[in-house]
C-alpha cells in the first residue's frame, strides 16, 4: 500500500491495532477520540489525535484530507446518546465531510444475523437481527449503500474479537467462578491481528463490498473454555444460566457458524490464527496463573 494518510474513527481495541500497522508501514495516522486524556496517549504512540465526537457534525469540520478511512466505533452507553444516533447518525455526519473517493472500511458485526439453530451463515444469508446493536449496524450498512452507491467502501461483519488482554470471561474461569452462559452453542471468533489484517486488505480492494470475518473453526462454547483451562492449568469450566433478560442471556441465544469462505478467497488467503487454539496459545504463552 503506497504511503498515505489514514483516518481511524474509533481507535479502540481493533482501531489501535490497525493504527499500529499503518504507522509501522510509514503512513500518517490520524485518530479520533472524545477524550483529551486519550488524545495524549495516542500522540505518545506516534499518531495524530483529533478530539471530536462524530455525533456532532460541527466537530468534524476540522478533519484533515485523508486517503483511507476506518470506522470502528463502539457504542458507549455512558455517552448520553442513543445507539442509532451514535452508530447511524455519526456515520452520516462523517460521510458528509470525508472525501467520497477515499476507500472506507466500516466495521459491522455478525450480530446482524438472527439464526439460532447452529446453521452456517455467510454474506448471502438473511439478516433479521433481534437485538438493537445488530439493527443499528444494519441501518448503518444501508446508509453506505444508499448514500455512496459508487464510492469505494467495504463492510466487514466481524465475529467476536479476541486477543491480548481480551479473552471473554477468562477472569471467571481463572477464579473458579461459574460462567453465566449455556455450555452449548457455537462461538465465532476472530483474533484482533487477523481482523486488522482484513481492514488493511479491504483498503487495498475496496471493490469487494461485504465480508463476514471469522476464523476457520467455530466451536462449542464449552470447548473454548476447556481449552483455556487446559492451557492455564485450572479446573474445567462450570456454567450457569445467565440472568433472564440480561445482555449475556440475549448474546448466548445466538447460535450460528460463520463461513469465512469469501474472506479467504478475496482478502486473507491465510489467517495468522486460523483457530482459537493457535490464538489462545499466543495470548496465554507468557502468562503465569
Amino acid at each position: 500500500m503506497p504511503k498515505s494518510r489514514v483516518l481511524i474513527v474509533g481507535c479502540g481495541y481493533l482501531g489501535s491495532v490497525v493504527a499500529d500497522f499503518a504507522r509501522d508501514a510509514g503512513h500518517t495516522v490520524y485518530t479520533t477520540t472524545r477524550r483529551p486524556s486519550r488524545a495524549t496517549e495516542l500522540q505518545r504512540r506516534g499518531f495524530q489525535p483529533i478530539v471530536a465526537d462524530w455525533t456532532d457534525r460541527s466537530r468534524l469540520q476540522r478533519l484533515p484530507e485523508v486517503d483511507r478511512v476506518l470506522v470502528a466505533v463502539s457504542y458507549d452507553a455512558s455517552s448520553g446518546v442513543s445507539r442509532y444516533e451514535s452508530q447511524v447518525g455519526g456515520l452520516r455526519n462523517l460521510l458528509g465531510v470525508v472525501n467520497p473517493q477515499a476507500p472506507l472500511c466500516y466495521i459491522s458485526t455478525t450480530g446482524v444475523y438472527h439464526q439460532t439453530d447452529g446453521r452456517w451463515v455467510d454474506e448471502r444469508s438473511p439478516t433479521k437481527p433481534n437485538r438493537e446493536g445488530g439493527k443499528v449496524h444494519l441501518q448503518a450498512e444501508d446508509l453506505l449503500h444508499r448514500h455512496r452507491p459508487n464510492a469505494p467502501w467495504t463492510i466487514l461483519r466481524l465475529a467476536g474479537i479476541y486477543g491480548p488482554d481480551r479473552v471473554p470471561r477468562i477472569a471467571n474461569l481463572l477464579k473458579g467462578q461459574p460462567i453465566a452462559s449455556p455450555e452449548e452453542g457455537y462461538l465465532n471468533l476472530i483474533h484482533v491481528v487477523d481482523a486488522a489484517r482484513a481492514v488493511i486488505a479491504a483498503w487495498q480492494h475496496p471493490e469487494h463490498r461485504l465480508f463476514v470475518v471469522g476464523d476457520d473453526e467455530p466451536m462449542q462454547r464449552r470447548e473454548f473454555y476447556c481449552q483455556i483451562a487446559r492451557q492455564c492449568g485450572v479446573s474445567p469450566p462450570v456454567f450457569q444460566a445467565p440472568e433472564q433478560g440480561s445482555a449475556k442471556q440475549m448474546r448466548s441465544e445466538s447460535n450460528k457458524r460463520i463461513w469465512n469462505r469469501r474472506l479467504k478467497e478475496k482478502l486473507l488467503p491465510k489467517l495468522a490464527f486460523p483457530t482459537y487454539r493457535e490464538g489462545l496459545a499466543q495470548i496465554l504463552k507468557n502468562q503465569r496463573f
